[in-house]
């Protein structure tokens, strides 16, 4: 069976309606040929649909910009980007529909969907019937036959998979055999014993694919693991996460300047891209691409594509123990969190705290050089980005978000720590 790799970006919401210039995006790609090809004549390069600008409407409520959506769909698929990523639990329950009202206009044949079954913090029966649901709802949205590459979404051990697929997996093995499903895998969230326990599972079910994070930061911690274990099995890997929700295209800024001073023509982001495909196991490297830019240099990238080097792999593994030095947190903006009981705009805090590290503005004590002018500019541009009643101190730590956050943070712990920071920066006792 052919099978695929991805990866993932990332994107805040906006406030206001969002336009979108295509005819400007179309002539800033048009000296690009199609990106490479690899396994299942997929693209290198694929389309995640997990994050899109939004505008609230009259009553509060998101509404997604399915205009740059299909701008951005229709210029990936005229430049070889087949490979479309989405999953029930994204962009609000409005990911599929979006997405394949988007492709509607191309041949069926014409295109890969990799769809989710989405059933974290479910079970027993209620898995199931939710389970199947959305497997029912996936073919109506995308008003097919048959699914390319199916995933049960985000496992953490064989016994995560037994809590929520044990009533799934059997229909999910038959619609293979009968060709509604064209390859079965699963996204991985989880320790190396979790790892392995479904490794132990692939002589009954036969995975066709994983789904794991790699980057050059994650490289050394489990990432490499995970890698070779699937490379010795044969397995085609699926890639999330290259750029970190985003944190790998916008590093701090010591790190920025020693990637620029390696080559002053390439984005930053493009070192995280060419690491994670040059490890040959994996087939496709799928971006979220929530902003045209993001696009444009990403085809750049993908369309003229150069492997690293030895020597650049190296080099790219120790600028990712540099980066993680930096207090910085793990959050890659996937919004899984989210929706807080209490309405904190967890993402937006993590984002924000970050990029002040990142931007070399983070306050650090009275004695640096202005203390006084930066902490009132970062308290200002603080309020500016998360509104009072979404800010850090809401928090009275439920816990319900740890619980659900693929990167294991301890959420209530890193809003706790902000908030006394900011609390400190107040009161001036830093």
């Amino acid at each position: 069976m052919g099978t695929a790799a991805l990866s993932i970006s990332a994107c805040a919401p906006k406030a206001g309606k969002v336009t979108v210039d295509s005819k400007s995006a179309s002539e800033d790609v048009s000296s690009y040929g199609n990106v490479v090809q690899h396994l299942d004549g997929i693209g290198l390069l694929g389309y995640g649909s997990m994050r899109l600008d939004s505008y609230k409407d009259e009553n509060g409520k998101d509404v997604y910009n399915s205009e740059k959506m299909n701008s951005m769909i229709e210029i990936a698929m005229a430049h070889g980007i087949n490979y479309f990523d989405t999953a029930p639990a994204y962009l609000e329950g409005q990911s599929e529909t979006l997405t394949a009202n988007a492709l509607a206009k191309f041949p069926r044949e014409s295109y890969k969907i990799a769809a989710k079954c989405s059933t974290q913090g479910l079970s027993g029966e209620v898995a199931e019937k939710t389970g199947r649901e959305m497997f029912k709802n996936t073919f109506i949205n995308f008003k097919t036959d048959y699914i390319d590459y199916y995933l049960m979404h985000s496992i953490s051990s064989a016994k995560d998979f037994e809590t929520r697929f044990s009533g799934l997996i059997d229909m999910y093995v038959e619609a293979r055999a009968q060709g509604r499903i064209r390859n079965l895998g699963f996204s991985f969230h989880g320790s190396r014993d979790g790892f392995m326990s479904m490794m132990e599972l692939h002589e009954k079910y036969h995975w066709d694919f994983v789904q794991i994070q790699l980057n050059y930061v994650d490289w050394n911690r489990d990432a490499q693991f995970l890698y070779d274990e699937l490379d010795k099995r044969e397995i085609p890997i699926v890639i999330m996460e290259p750029l970190l929700g985003g944190r790998l295209s916008s590093v701090p800024a010591a790190i920025s300047d020693e990637l620029k001073s390696r080559d002053p023509e390439a984005s930053i982001a493009s070192w995280a891209f060419r690491f994670v495909a040059s490890h040959p196991r994996i087939a496709v490297v799928l971006s979220g691409m929530s902003e045209m830019e993001h696009l444009v240099d990403n085809i750049k990238t993908f369309s003229d594509f150069k492997p690293c080097t030895e020597e650049e792999l190296e080099f790219l593994q120790g600028i990712g123990e540099k980066i993680m030095k930096y207090p910085i947190i793990e959050c890659t903006g996937c919004q899984y969190c989210m929706p807080c009981p209490y309405g904190i705009d967890i993402p937006g805090i993590f984002k924000f705290y970050n990029a002040q590290i990142n931007a070399d503005t983070y306050v650090s004590s009275p004695e640096q050089e202005n203390y006084a002018r930066a902490r009132r500019k970062y308290l200002a541009a603080y309020n500016k980005a998360i509104p009072t009643i979404r800010q850090a101190d809401h928090c009275i730590s439920c816990g319900r978000c740890a619980k659900r956050c693929p990167q294991s943070i301890n959420i209530p712990r890193q809003l706790k720590r902000i908030n006394d920071y900011l609390e400190k920066l107040k009161q001036e006792t830093l």
